[in-house]
């Protein structure tokens, strides 16, 4: 097996992911099975600066690097070779936010994430202009915003994009995105396979008295769906990613897609009445629909699969960033004490002590709102743990109110979906709550009600998808559909591991939904009250 492996290597018949997570930047190199066989990675964090969640270009840059850098010296000690050539690579990043750029390539205003929950404004207003949801976080409510309060730099914009579309454009030169995250800065059309004419008129119309020297399209990059060619790796390009200078120009790279599309593909959950939750320092689920939703819900954002078929997207911006803060804090313990933790071993036992929890979670209760909420009415966040005299306070009934509260919010939106009559046979989960076997599993499917699966390739996560992107482009047949070519050639033989839910936890969790809708006044005063 090896020897195929050094073989697939020297020959360049491999493909590479690289994703830009929210706190790690991962890359990982399959075969020609599809297999994972050296992956790389290096850790990074925003910052909250001015009143802006963002990363600066050095970080980028920086961790994109690191990640590859890692990722090579894994191939040089796993099988004695030297990367200087790849079948094709795919970029994936944290979807939405806003990147602006001049005609010289300057970023104009640092890096704003989806993180960021300053754009109300803008949301409501072209929400109703298009009786089409415009969340906070697309690239076309942090435009509009920055038009309303008559930021300068707006009129020198010659390029807006998506973080995993501006490392593209400065590996290949290409101004284009996948439509999965197209999705997620401005409405597509999905018959067209493009942005909404209809819609950009609109826009363009809006802002027609401002005089900008530009239209609305000339500053968004081209659409383009899985399997379409995306741009040549360029000399400057290679030299960029690999900064040892032995990786060639001229490898083939497929349309940069979001995390959400990297996810479905990671899942195989491309297909209609197939879902996937993505559970990390943000979670959201994507569920791809067999007809549209009856009307326009805030809580609901509509996008595409990386093929540009309808899916709903609920998303919310926190999920284990608080409960990450407390396993440190258990760590910091540890160490105090003279134990030496590894952090894996760590997480395992916390979760697990957390089945050992009541049902209902000891009437408990926690907000991990590092950031605002949309679901919930937040703008800002404050993380927050709250017990009556009479709760049961316990490390397990702690552990297991931290993982429920983590999929609080997301469980107000696919409540909605549920109501409109989404049918979804199974819901596949990846990142890292799915890490710890069982837990996270058990959990997931008592908050949605659904049977939930996790692959053993789950913690390759958006980075192997990615990956399979890349493979497609190179090695679809001529008329092969994505979800074909998943379902086929890369799932055939793993179905993961299928968990239903635990009646008695399904009604344990429902009992603490309840206390965590009447504890958001309590969320509130903390918002109001304290800087």
């Amino acid at each position: 097996m090896k020897e195929k492996q050094v073989a697939a290597i020297r020959q360049g018949k491999t493909a590479l992911g690289i994703e830009l997570g929210s706190t790690r930047i991962k890359a990982v190199l399959i075969d020609e099975d599809h297999n994972p066989i050296a992956s790389g990675s290096h850790d990074w964090e925003n910052r909250y600066e001015n009143g802006i969640w963002t990363y600066s270009l050095e970080d980028i840059w920086n961790g994109v690097q690191e990640s590859y850098k890692s990722l090579a010296n894994a191939v040089e000690e796993q099988y004695g070779e030297t990367l200087t050539t790849i079948g094709a690579i795919g970029f994936s990043a944290m979807m939405h936010g806003y990147m602006a750029f001049d005609k010289m390539g300057e970023l104009l205003v640092p890096f704003r994430t989806w993180r960021n929950t300053m754009t109300e404004e803008a949301s409501r207003q072209l929400t109703e202009l298009f009786s089409y949801q415009i969340p906070q976080r697309w690239s076309i409510a942090h435009l509009y915003q920055a038009i309303i309060n008559k930021e300068e730099h707006v009129s020198s914009i010659d390029y807006l994009i998506t973080l995993e579309g501006y490392v593209h454009w400065k590996l290949t030169g290409e101004r284009v995105l996948g439509i999965g995250d197209c999705a997620g800065m401005f409405p597509v059309n999905g018959e067209a396979k493009d942005f909404n004419q209809r819609m950009m008129d609109q826009f363009d119309d809006l802002v027609k008295e401002k005089q900008f020297p530009w239209k609305l399209r000339d500053i968004m990059p081209k659409v383009l769906t899985a399997g379409e060619p995306a741009g040549m790796l360029t000399e400057e390009g290679a030299r960029l990613l690999d900064v040892s200078g032995n990786l060639k120009a001229g490898i083939p790279l497929c349309p940069p897609e979001g995390d959400a599309g990297t996810g479905m593909t990671a899942t195989n959950s491309v297909a209609r009445r197939t879902g996937n939750v993505s559970a990390g320092t943000s979670v959201f689920a994507m569920v791809v629909l067999e007809k549209e939703l009856s009307k326009v819900y805030s809580e609901i954002d509509l996008v595409t699969t990386p093929a540009g078929d309808p899916v709903a997207m609920v998303h919310c911006n926190n999920c284990t960033s608080d409960l990450n803060d407390w396993v440190s804090l258990f760590e910091e313990f540890a160490n105090m004490m003279g134990l030496d933790t590894d952090k894996n071993a760590l997480y395992s036992a916390l979760f697990q002590k957390a089945l050992e929890g009541d049902k209902d979670g000891g009437n408990l209760l926690s907000y991990g709102y590092l950031s605002g909420e949309h679901i919930t009415g937040f703008e800002e966040g404050r993380p927050l743990f709250v017990r009556t005299p009479n709760s049961r306070f316990h490390l397990a009934n702690f552990m297991r109110v931290h993982l429920y509260t983590a999929l609080g919010a997301l469980k107000v939106g696919m409540d909605i979906l549920k109501k409109e009559g989404v049918k979804l046979d199974v819901l596949l989960g990846h990142g890292g709550l799915f890490k710890t076997r069982e837990a996270g599993q058990k959990i997931m499917a008592a908050a949605m009600n659904v049977p939930v699966a996790v692959m053993e390739t789950a913690g390759e996560g958006g980075a192997w998808g990615a990956a399979l992107l890349a493979a497609y482009m190179i090695r679809k047949d001529e008329d092969e559909t994505l979800d074909r070519y998943l379902s086929d050639r890369v799932f055939a033989d793993n179905t993961g591991t299928v968990l239903a839910p635990d009646p008695e936890d399904e009604e344990g969790f429902a009992v603490f939904m309840e206390r965590y809708k009447k504890g958001l006044a309590i969320e509130r005063a903390a918002v109001d009250n304290l800087d």
